[in-house]
Formats: structure tokens, C-alpha cells, sequence
């Protein structure tokens, strides 16, 4: 998107608070990313981000196995979910705090594509053991509802727009 930036990885607790709304996890789990990394100067902007698959309420994470893999890819199978990411962006005196919602809509899958995709693209570190950029997501996503880049992990579109709002703003930029 043209911005200079460093990434950061943190080891956040990811345990989820049971008071909290499967829909709203990925914005609190990004805020506590985000209260994670120290800033470099006055000027930064730490964006810090997670991104969870839902179906039917239930969070699929990342397989652990080739066996939890090819479950999931089981359940999604004809089906669809959503792909919520939520975001952090946080400034010395500030918090932005959103989140995107992407509904995905997967073709059937046999057995034998499951394997080969497991095989191929060893998805175990992809949360609901897919990437839509991968061979599975170019021929089984037969459609989508919302932001392809939010599926992808980060909504770029939403990203850059938060980050106008807070970027461009008159006495960010010396005018009155």
C-alpha cells in the first residue's frame, strides 16, 4: 500500500474470554496483539490484526495435523462461512479498533482434492486449513460476499481507509 512498516510478531494468549461473541473475538484479539508491540517513535502506527473462520458458530482454527486438516476441509465442503479479521490500530493517544466480514461459499470437495490439497500446500498454518489465494481457493470458492483481501488475512481496502481517517487529519498535516 506504499507505507514503510516493520513486522512484529508477538506471543499473545489467544484464549478466548467466554464473555465475549465468537463475532467479536478477532477485534479483541487484535487489541491484545496490538497493546503487545512497543512503539519506535511519536509518528508510529502499530496495526495489529487476526483473522478467524466461522462456521455455524463454531471457530476453525489451525489444523494441528493432516487429520484436523482434512476435517475441516470436510465441513466446509458445500458450504459456506465467514471470515472475520479483526483490526487494531493503535497511536500513542489513540485506538482504532474495526472489523471486516467476509461470507465464503465453497464448491463440494471429494476426497481425493482434500488430499491433494493437504498434501500439496500443507495448510496448518492457515486458520480453517485454506488459503484462497491457493490452488483450493482458485477452483472450489465459487463465491464471496465481501472483501477478497479480508479472506486473505488483512481487508486492505478498510485498512487504508481507517489509516486516511487517522493519518490525514489538518494538524497531522501543519494546515489549519
Amino acid at each position: 500500500m506504499g507505507f514503510d512498516f516493520k513486522v512484529e510478531v508477538v506471543d499473545a494468549d489467544e484464549t478466548p474470554d467466554a464473555q465475549i461473541a465468537v463475532e467479536q473475538l478477532p477485534e479483541w484479539l487484535a487489541q491484545k496483539k496490538a497493546d503487545l508491540i512497543p512503539f519506535v517513535g511519536e509518528q508510529s502506527i502499530v496495526i495489529a490484526a487476526d483473522t478467524l473462520v466461522i462456521q455455524d458458530r463454531r471457530i476453525l482454527g489451525k489444523p494441528q495435523d493432516a487429520m484436523e486438516a482434512r476435517d475441516m476441509l470436510k465441513s466446509l465442503s458445500g458450504t459456506s462461512h465467514q471470515v472475520i479479521t479483526g483490526v487494531c490500530l493503535r497511536r500513542t493517544h489513540e485506538r482504532t479498533v474495526f472489523s471486516e466480514s467476509t461470507e465464503v461459499h465453497f464448491s463440494v470437495l471429494s476426497e481425493d482434492e482434500i488430499d491433494y490439497y493437504i498434501q500439496q500446500y500443507k495448510p496448518f498454518d492457515k486458520a480453517g486449513a485454506y488459503g484462497i489465494q491457493e490452488w483450493i481457493g482458485l477452483r472450489f470458492v465459487h463465491k464471496i460476499v465481501g472483501s477478497y483481501t479480508n479472506v486473505v488475512g488483512l481487508p486492505t481496502e478498510r485498512l487504508y481507509s481507517e489509516l486516511k481517517k487517522i493519518t490525514l487529519r489538518p494538524q497531522d498535516s501543519g494546515k489549519d
